[in-house]
Formats: C-alpha cells, sequence, structure tokens
C-alpha cells in the first residue's frame, strides 16, 4: 500500500498541494493504474509523469484528493527482428482519486472513470 505520509503532514498549510504533487511524482508508475488509464496507446511509456492537483476535501479520517496524471504511451510495434517501426510516444492523462488516512497516510486509490 502506498503511505502518503508527507502530505499528510503538511495537510492545512500554504504548501500542501506542492508536497502532495512532489510526493506523488516520486511513485513508481506502476503503482498508479496508468495502464487502465490509456486511451491513445496501448502500454504505459517508462517515461516519468506528471502530477496537477485538481480537487481535495477532507472529513475527519481521510484527506481525498483528485489528481490529473499527464504521461505518455507507446503502440508497440510486432517486434519482429526486421520491423522498422519506431516506437513512438502518445500523450496521455487520466484522473485518479486518491483517499489518504489522515493518521497513518495509507493511501487508496481509484482510477476515476469518464461518465
Amino acid at each position: 500500500m502506498i503511505r502518503l505520509t508527507k502530505a499528510v503532514k503538511a495537510w492545512g498549510n500554504d504548501d500542501f498541494s506542492g508536497i502532495l504533487k512532489a510526493e506523488i511524482e516520486q511513485l513508481d508508475a506502476t503503482q498508479l493504474p496508468l495502464q487502465a488509464g490509456l486511451s491513445h496507446s496501448s502500454y504505459v511509456s517508462e517515461d516519468s509523469f506528471q502530477a496537477m492537483i485538481i480537487s481535495t476535501n477532507a472529513t475527519a479520517d481521510h484527506i481525498r484528493v483528485r489528481v490529473g496524471i499527464f504521461y505518455a504511451g507507446i503502440i508497440a510495434g510486432c517486434n519482429c527482428s526486421d520491423d522498422p517501426t519506431p516506437v513512438d510516444t502518445q500523450a496521455e492523462h487520466c484522473e485518479i482519486h486518491f483517499d489518504i488516512n489522515r493518521e497513518t497516510g495509507e493511501t487508496a486509490i481509484t482510477l476515476m472513470r469518464d461518465e
């Protein structure tokens, strides 16, 4: 499970969004549901991703944050030894809901689907 402890400590301060953004961007991309969020490509690229805090609110127990993730995907070729197709990246975006426990920093992550 992901723990966002720096964000929990910063909650209520002016720098909360910046600290949360930095903490999210330090996560390994495999910890996020980026593959499920692809819409223009077939695999998540190993390039870095960027987070944008869209909204925040809190309950007594949790900090709830909606985050936009900007990342790259690739359309893989056939992987034949003579395949001349270059690997090209496509811009991807998805929104993820982070539900952060205010005591432990344990964070549940849910991909937000277009409805």
